[in-house]
């Protein structure tokens, strides 16, 4: 949510400190007037600014979810994905997930894009690649997602070598166990597979082999004709 970096803005608008408690309308004011590539998400009213992402803890895992997660979108029409967009969640939270999976609103999707070409609302799914378990992903962005109705929320712990995903399920997060081989199956997006050893391994063959998987299931090609379906409703 950048615009060009313009040194005289930041004259009159205070920049962004991580630490901030600040309202989603000050928040976007500032972030919005700040140098281009910095990144920084408000989660209850509280700013949090990453530091820079190194290469193979954060920036290498999240181009895995991201090509994982576009494999899945190029083969389900009426699922749209993205990397680092901002979702006017609530008016505390502001998130900038890696990635997220969302059904277009013109199929049925819970979510909006508004004017401003932001997200308003919860994606169906949002993903992050998070160091370990002492991430804010888990302890902070999990409580703001599940109030807020994100069906799905999975965080590929690096350095641990373990995937959390869980589905919201009334009104709380359960975690999704994976079956014998490891494969992890969304209960959102029928035929979103995970292998998880391989995608731990950085074995990307595998994980798209197994997610073809997935897309070749009846499960998957019904959600297809479901969502079809929806945007027939919509345009009636």
């Amino acid at each position: 949510m950048h615009r060009p970096y313009n040194s005289g803005l930041l004259e009159h608008i205070p920049p962004l400190e991580n630490g901030d408690r600040l309202t989603r309308d000050e928040f976007e004011r500032r972030y919005q007037a700040m140098p281009a590539g910095l990144k920084a998400e408000l989660l209850e009213g509280v700013v949090y600014m990453p530091s820079p992402q190194r290469f193979r803890s954060h920036g290498k895992p999240s181009r895995y979810l991201s090509g994982w997660l576009y494999s899945y979108e190029v083969a389900t029409p009426g699922v749209e994905g993205a990397d680092n967009a901002t979702i006017r969640l609530d008016l505390d939270s502001e998130p900038q997930p890696d990635a997220l999976l969302l059904i277009s609103p013109d199929h049925g999707g819970q979510s909006q894009v508004d004017e401003d070409d932001y997200i308003v609302g919860a994606p169906e799914l949002s993903a992050e690649a998070a160091a370990s378990s002492v991430s804010y992903d888990l302890h902070v962005k999990l409580p703001v997602f599940r109030r807020n109705g994100v069906k799905e929320y999975l965080v590929w712990r690096v350095l641990d070598a373990q995937v959390d995903w869980f589905s919201l399920q009334h009104s709380d997060y359960v975690r999704l166990e994976p079956d014998e081989q490891g494969i992890l199956r969304s209960l959102v997006f029928p035929g979103l597979w995970l292998d998880v050893p391989a995608l731990v391994r950085f074995d990307g063959r595998q994980v798209l082999e197994v997610l073809r998987q997935g897309l070749a299931t009846p499960e998957h090609a019904e959600f297809v004709s479901r969502l079809a379906e929806a945007a027939k409703t919509t345009e009636a």
